[in-house]
C-alpha cells in the first residue's frame, strides 16, 4: 500500500492516493451474502411448502439483487482513496457523483478511531474526522487499525499545529 505522507513525495506536486484494504470489500460482500442470502431461503422455502413449488421462484428476486450489489461493491470500494498532503487531507469517493473533500489540518477539532463488533471481526477500523463546520466533516472505513491509528495520531499533530496561530 502506497503511503500519501507528504514528505514522500509526488512527481509535479500531485497527491499520493492512498486506497482502502480488501478487508472492507470482503466484509461488506458478506453481509450482503447473509442477509439477501437468508431472505432468498425464506421467500423460497416459506412460499414453496405453502403454496407450491413454483412459488419458490420468489427466491430468485433475491439471488438477482445479491449479484447486482456484489459488482456495486466492488465499484464503490475502489472509488474510496484518501491523500495526505502537506496542508490538508484529501478523501474522494464515489462512482456516479464524485465526492472530494478537503479537510484542512488547523480547521480539525477532533479525530477518533471506531471499530463496531463486525469490523473487529475483520480487523478494521473507521477515522472519522470532526471539524468546526458540520458539512465537512469526514469518515475513511475499513482501516487496518494499525493505519487508523497512525492516521489519527498524524492528523491530530497536524492539526494542534496549524491551530495554534488561531
Amino acid at each position: 500500500m502506497e503511503t500519501g505522507r507528504p514528505e514522500d513525495g509526488a512527481a509535479g506536486g500531485e497527491p499520493v492516493w492512498n486506497a482502502l484494504p480488501p478487508g472492507l470489500l470482503r466484509m461488506r460482500r458478506l453481509l450482503l451474502v447473509v442477509w439477501l442470502g437468508l431472505l432468498a431461503l425464506g421467500l423460497g422455502l416459506v412460499p414453496g411448502l405453502v403454496a407450491g413449488a413454483a412459488w419458490s421462484a420468489l427466491a430468485l428476486a433475491p439471488l438477482a439483487l445479491m449479484a447486482w450489489g456484489w459488482v456495486l461493491l466492488g465499484r464503490n470500494w475502489r472509488s474510496w482513496r484518501y491523500a495526505e498532503r502537506a496542508d490538508d487531507l484529501l478523501i474522494s469517493r464515489g462512482v456516479l457523483w464524485r465526492e472530494e473533500t478537503v479537510v484542512p489540518y488547523g480547521r480539525m477539532q477532533l479525530v477518533e478511531v471506531t471499530s463496531g463488533p463486525v469490523e473487529r471481526h475483520f480487523g478494521l477500523a473507521t477515522v472519522q474526522l470532526h471539524t468546526a463546520a458540520a458539512t465537512t466533516d469526514a469518515t475513511i472505513p475499513g482501516l487496518d487499525p494499525a493505519e487508523a491509528e497512525r492516521l489519527r495520531d498524524r492528523l491530530t499533530e497536524l492539526g494542534e499545529a496549524r491551530s495554534a496561530g488561531l
